[in-house]
């Protein structure tokens, strides 16, 4: 299937590692000019060499640094000569209790999962809907949909842009501007093992037999992978999207134990 952006330019953050380097590669196989952001300058130095690999007729850009900091934002904007394509994404703060956590960590999480995402969105989407195409995919995680312990700082946070999405999404899809969710479950991630690390240390148990006990956990009986999720994100990004607006995809194996 043709999905009809090549040419397009889109922002992918946390694009070095995992779920956000794997849409990235998606969309520029898809012919995306793409803006890549992390914080890390050597591993996203050799995912920009790797995609420029596999795609080369594309231009891809990099952006080193915090995407929670104002003058990060704007670096990253003023790279791409028009915003089409919008992929926001961020690690999550680390497991802990709610008890110990600390309004310096809920500041965190709200600026790292929430505020920096709605200031990037508002950046951009009044110029994709004057120009009549826009796509904003945001990489969230399935505890929106199903709490998971010990991540209530993400939770929540994640939570709250879900909705701001569901807000705005209503205001500009007549101009062909349309707003999606990607929850992702548990997935063949740094985040997924340091989780499983956490686990295993609370429970007094080895980093193995944690690791074989989340796998039993999934209907699917294995952990998903960065190049499938970041195929859906691309689908998300098409131009046959047109029509699916305000959605939460979760992509979690069949965990979700709910009929809806």
């Amino acid at each position: 299937m043709d999905l009809g952006i090549s040419g397009k330019w889109g922002i992918v953050e946390a694009a070095s590692k995992g779920l956000g380097r794997g849409s990235a590669a998606a969309l520029a196989a898809e012919g995306v000019n793409l803006v890549l952001n992390a914080r890390g300058v050597d591993a996203l130095e050799a995912t920009a060499s790797a995609i420029r690999a596999t795609s080369p007729g594309v231009t891809i850009k990099t952006v080193v640094g915090d995407i929670t900091q104002r003058e990060v934002r704007q670096r990253v904007l003023d790279a791409a000569p028009v915003v089409d394509i919008l992929v926001t994404n961020a690690g999550g703060p680390p497991p802990g209790n709610f008890r110990t956590d600390t309004r310096e960590r809920w500041l965190a999480a709200l600026e790292g999962q929430l505020l920096s995402h709605v200031e990037m969105i508002t950046a951009v989407i009044d110029g994709m809907a004057e120009r009549g195409f826009g796509r904003i995919v945001n990489i969230t995680s399935a505890s929106v949909r199903m709490p998971i312990h010990n991540l209530g700082l993400s939770t929540a946070a994640r939570m709250a842009l879900t909705g701001f999405a569901s807000t705005i999404s209503r205001e500009v899809v007549a101009r062909n501007v349309v707003i999606n969710n990607l929850l992702p479950g548990p997935f063949d991630t740094d985040r997924l093992r340091g989780s499983i690390a956490f686990a295993a240390q609370k429970d007094g148990i080895s980093v193995e037999s944690a690791h074989a006990a989340r796998l039993a956990e999934n209907p699917s009986g294995r952990f998903g992978t960065a190049e499938e999720f970041g195929k859906v994100c691309a689908f998300l990004c098409s131009q046959h999207v047109g029509f699916i607006t305000a959605q939460n995809l979760l992509m979690d194996g069949g965990a979700f134990p709910g009929n809806i």
